[in-house]
């Protein structure tokens, strides 16, 4: 068994968008070509993406919203929302990264990868249940959480977004639902606006949403440090059988969207800190799945950079790394949240900082 499992597929370069939009597929094919270097791809297992069916997208989004996706197959070039553009293939291309993110989630539940990555695009975090924005037409990894709750049988599932943007679409889908944990780290203020400390979550679901607004600025040791002292505690008492990681590159220093200074050791400590929460919560099994990046040399960097954590190449100190954070960007946002949530979970009590 290889341990480690990584979608990937040139069909996901068929969504094609005009010439400047930030999600071409350009962004991709760095990362490709690393990924068809023979000293690469032997150390993980290949994942070919089935398409979604219906009734699996049908989980969390609407059946008007299906119809409008496939209705953009009969047209060469359409628009979901002004940011979301379409081209004939771009159904199939979508439902292949949904059929590609439930299939890592069924082999890493199943036990046959010990976890795996997902690098397809479009991304799928800001897709809602009835309409597109921000360049994502399904929601991946809702679909796959879904997946994962309704046929594959799990209790309880986390959903940890790194993104540079608030996954607005995940948050509304799970808000009301207790058995699917959301946590997001993002910029602040950003696209698309979403995403405040007091959103805890709704009705049943209240306490299962955590949400870490930042400053541009933060680089490896803030986001380590963070996700040290909030998600970690927080994990462990919430006890997910998997977690899913929307895997947003666009926090790197060179995105040409964001204001954040991750670098590709700042992602590999990332994935480090997830993996050791894995190993403590859920027997090691996460799926990492890609949402924005948009320099291509950056996201492929990263992406190595990610795989390597994965596959044991490295083995990232992220104690160090947190160590480096400035103390007192941490220490803010660290209490603001702390003094959100410690009603929901004491774990938090010990996080104040001295």
């Amino acid at each position: 068994m290889t341990a480690t499992g990584v979608v990937w597929d040139p069909v996901y370069l068929e969504h094609v968008t005009d010439e400047g939009h930030p999600d071409h597929p350009r962004r991709l094919q760095p990362l490709y070509q690393l990924l068809q270097d023979p000293l690469v791809n032997c150390r993980f297992t290949t994942i070919v993406p089935p398409a979604a069916t219906d009734e699996e997208i049908l989980r969390v989004h609407s059946p008007s919203y299906l119809n409008q996706v496939k209705a953009t197959a009969t047209r060469a070039a359409s628009a979901l929302s002004a940011d979301t553009l379409t081209c004939d293939r771009s159904f199939t291309v979508a439902a292949l990264a949904a059929g590609g993110t439930i299939e890592a989630v069924r082999r890493v539940v199943a036990g046959s990868l010990s976890h795996a990555l997902v690098l397809a695009r479009p991304p799928g975090h800001h897709a809602e249940r009835s309409r597109a924005m921000g360049y994502c037409i399904f929601n991946n990894v809702a679909i796959g959480s879904m997946a994962a709750r309704t046929a594959m049988g799990l209790a309880r599932v986390m959903v940890v977004d790194w993104d540079l943007h608030h996954g607005n679409g995940t948050q509304h889908m799970f808000e009301r639902d207790p058995s699917v944990f959301f946590f997001s780290s993002h910029q602040s203020p950003h696209y698309p606006g979403t995403g405040h400390f007091t959103d805890t979550g709704q009705g049943p679901g209240e306490g299962t949403t955590m949400n870490i607004p930042l400053k541009r600025g933060c680089g490896n040791g803030e986001f380590v440090a963070i996700y040290q002292r909030l998600l970690a505690p927080v994990a462990r008492a919430f006890k997910p059988q998997l977690i899913l990681v929307s895997a947003g590159f666009d926090i790197h220093a060179a995105d040409p969207l964001g204001g954040m200074k991750v670098t590709p050791a700042g992602f590999a400590g990332l994935t480090r800190l997830i993996l050791d929460i894995a190993r403590q919560t859920c027997a090691g099994r996460v799926v990492f799945c890609l949402e924005g990046g948009y320099h291509p040399d950056a996201l492929a960097d990263s992406a190595l950079a990610m795989i390597d954590e994965l596959t044991g190449r490295t083995s990232t100190d992220v104690d160090a790394m947190a160590a480096s954070a400035d103390m007192a960007r941490l220490n803010t946002v660290v209490t603001r949240c702390v003094h959100t949530h410690r009603r929901f979970w004491k774990e938090l009590d010990d996080q104040f900082p001295n």
